[in-house]
């Protein structure tokens, strides 16, 4: 082993006098890199022998060459790149052959190989080493597209790309990704000769003696591509794959006309087809005179018309659930891109996902439905109109995707300024749809609510909840629970004195508990609150004495107009016409 390493020492030591005699590094500089080195060879030639060393050493003969470059650009010295970096880039590209050819399995050390060349090596070793990777995993179609564009873009080899895609596809028969790099590429070739060619006239130079081939300047490798493509392949979608590629070229018209005829006659069956023919009606250019911008707009929403005909055309031979979830995708979407001038009506949008949604439900079905709806919601994530609508119909389906979609919900729309019919919505469902102790969880999560409306919505609920489920014991106890807890509403001390009344025989102490905790809320506002307390003091569970008490506190604390309503309200009372 020592004789070996000292023999790749020796090999070393030209390129490193020459960095020293030119100025590059330094005499110290030179020793140390020396006995960097020799620790690194060390470690390649030991018994046992790990991917780390060979990485390490790789790496650190890398940061050599990148060094090197560094001085030479600051002292502007240029020459002796065959004595100085050759001998570096073959030693690198000796250790990854020794590397690859141990752990053959690992593709990041051969992606590593294929880097370093396209950055450091010659084209030939480039091919090489690609050559040599290919016959290890020909079963990976992502290497052989790789190498394909490594020799056309690098290597400037149309004719190599072309036979690298030829070899996989024999590997790969029915590969969609190779076949749309190969097609590509066959059309990249053929613009690549087309400015060739324009350059050329361009300069004045006869370009008879340059074999300019027509149908290869047409694209007619690139379509022959497409044949073999589009037999053993079948899809709408990889057919439109192929399509928009050829769209980038601006010499494919009758290409893409080929394509596109056949695409109309071979998938009238297939959303995808459908789909992009209505997309298509947006790309429509529309007439020059409409300069202003409610000219545009106008022009906008007749191509936005003449995309629903191609949708709804579809449906009447189409009548799925993909075709749907296409149509109301395209609906949302245009919705979601209005701007302040070319807009498309809200209204009108969600009429139409109704009608739609109302045509499948009456059908009966119920899974394009739910889906629609779920893509609605996926579309119209800020919309809290959009979240409540779908959410509806999924409740109404009884979905279980409401649960998961009702979190969502919460997620996406404002919670100060939207987010409370969506909470109420929620509560209304997991009340009927869940069990007790998941409606439980639910209720206390909106109770600590730092959305006031949104607490005070929930307390009202869950003191519903609680009386349905659990008699007035458990509505008893949730009032006791809640009622220090603010924010709250009329409405929640309201059900209390309602509950309370339902009982056989209602406690008047209750009654009147309830109505002083809601005064202290609501009683400097609310002459009405002021007079159901009267009146129930009036009633058969009350005391009549307790009225002139009330009037004359009324009197203090109400504000403003207040005072005046009550005034006139308790008057007519007084006089029995209230």
């Amino acid at each position: 082993m020592a004789d070996i390493v000292q023999q790749r020492l020796e090999d070393r030591i030209p390129a490193l006098e020459q960095l020293e005699r030119v100025g590059l590094f330094t005499n110290k500089e030179v020793k140390s890199m020396l006995k960097r080195s020799t620790a690194l060879e060390y470690k390649l030639h030991r018994t046992v022998q790990s991917k780390d060393d060979f990485i390490t050493y790789i790496q650190h003969e890398i940061n050599v060459l990148e060094l090197i470059k560094k001085r030479r650009a600051r002292i502007g010295y240029h020459f002796k790149r065959e004595e100085i970096e050759n001998p570096i880039i073959h030693r690198i590209n000796h250790v990854f052959r020794r590397a690859t050819t141990k752990w053959q399995e690992d593709v990041q050390l051969w992606l590593s190989q294929v880097a370093f060349n396209k950055k450091w090596g010659t084209k030939s070793q480039l091919s090489k080493v690609l050559s040599s990777m290919l016959a290890i995993h020909p079963d990976k179609p992502a290497l052989w597209i790789m190498a394909a564009k490594c020799e056309m873009e690098d290597r400037n080899s149309s004719e190599s790309a072309r036979h690298l895609f030829l070899r996989a596809l024999r590997f790969h028969l029915e590969n969609k990704k190779v076949f749309q790099e190969y097609f590509r590429m066959e059309l990249m070739h053929a613009e690549k000769l087309r400015k060739q060619q324009q350059e050329l006239e361009q300069a004045k130079i006869d370009v008879g003696e340059y074999n300019f081939s027509t149908e290869i300047l047409s694209g007619k490798l690139a379509e022959v591509v497409y044949r073999d493509a589009a037999q053993k392949i079948k899809g709408a979608e990889f057919i439109l794959s192929l399509l928009q590629i050829a769209a980038i070229f601006d010499f494919t018209k009758e290409l893409q006309d080929t394509i596109l005829q056949d695409l109309q006659s071979q998938y009238v069956d297939d959303c995808m087809m459908w789909d992009f023919m209505a997309k298509r009606e947006l790309d429509a250019a529309g007439a020059p005179e409409l300069q202003s911008a409610k000219g545009r707009a106008s022009d906008t929403d007749r191509r936005e018309e003449r995309c629903c005909v191609v949708y709804e055309e579809a449906l009447k031979s189409l009548n799925t659930e993909a075709m749907w979830i296409c149509y109301v995708t395209f609906c949302l979407e245009r919705y979601k891109r209005k701007t302040n001038v070319t807009q498309l009506k809200e209204k009108a949008t969600f009429y139409r996902l109704k009608k739609q949604l109302q045509v499948l439900l009456s059908s009966g079905d119920t899974v394009s439905a739910t889906q629609v709806a779920i893509t609605a919601t996926q579309r119209f994530s800020q919309s809290v109109e959009m979240w409540s609508f779908s959410l509806q119909t999924l409740v109404h389906l009884e979905s279980t995707e409401a649960g998961h979609l009702f979190q969502e919900a919460l997620k996406h729309v404002n919670p100060k300024v939207e987010s409370l019919p969506l909470w109420q919505l929620q509560a209304d469902w997991s009340m009927t749809s869940q069990i007790p102790e998941d409606t439980e969880t639910f209720f206390q999560k909106g109770l600590l609510s730092p959305v006031p409306a949104v607490s005070s919505a929930m307390k009202e609920k869950y003191l519903e909840w609680s009386y349905k489920t659990g008699g007035y014991k458990r509505a008893r106890k949730t009032f006791t629970s809640l009622h220090e807890h603010r924010p709250f509403t009329k409405t929640f001390f309201m059900k209390m004195i309602e509950i309370e009344k339902e009982q056989e025989t209602p406690k008047m102490s209750n009654l009147r508990d309830y109505y002083e905790r809601a005064l202290r809320e609501f009683g400097y506002s609310d002459e009405d609150l002021w007079m159901e307390y009267i009146k129930e003091e009036l009633g058969s569970h009350g005391n009549p004495e307790n009225c002139g008490k009330l009037h004359w506190r009324a009197v203090k604390t109400l504000e403003g107009e207040s005072v005046e309503h009550f005034t006139t309200k308790y008057t007519l009372l007084q006089t029995g016409h209230m």
